[in-house]
């Protein structure tokens, strides 16, 4: 098995609901690479990449449905694991 890296990525419409997702993603994802463009965030990260409810809590100071992440999901990339407290992109080795 080789120790090549694989990113994984998502992509977000740019508005005020998803810049406290990108704080959060980019809190608790030390390694991921941010992309901003007029329309859409594109954030890579080596191998894995975490939402945390918590995190957007913390930010917002509101409660977050981890479900309201896919109104604005424009794309991913990755193997998808969810659970009402965070969602993790990864992918398989």
């Amino acid at each position: 098995m080789s120790n090549v890296q694989s990113t994984v990525f998502v992509a977000l419409q740019t508005n005020d609901e998803t810049r406290p997702i990108v704080e959060a993603i980019e809190r608790d994802n030390p390694r991921a690479t941010v992309t901003r463009m007029p329309a859409m965030v594109k954030i890579d990260a080596p191998n894995r990449l975490v939402v945390r409810r918590e995190t957007v809590e913390d930010i917002t100071g509101m409660e977050w449905d981890l479900q309201a992440f896919q109104i604005n999901l424009i794309s991913l990339s990755g193997n998808v694991e969810e659970n009402d407290e965070e969602l993790v992109l990864h992918w398989n080795r």
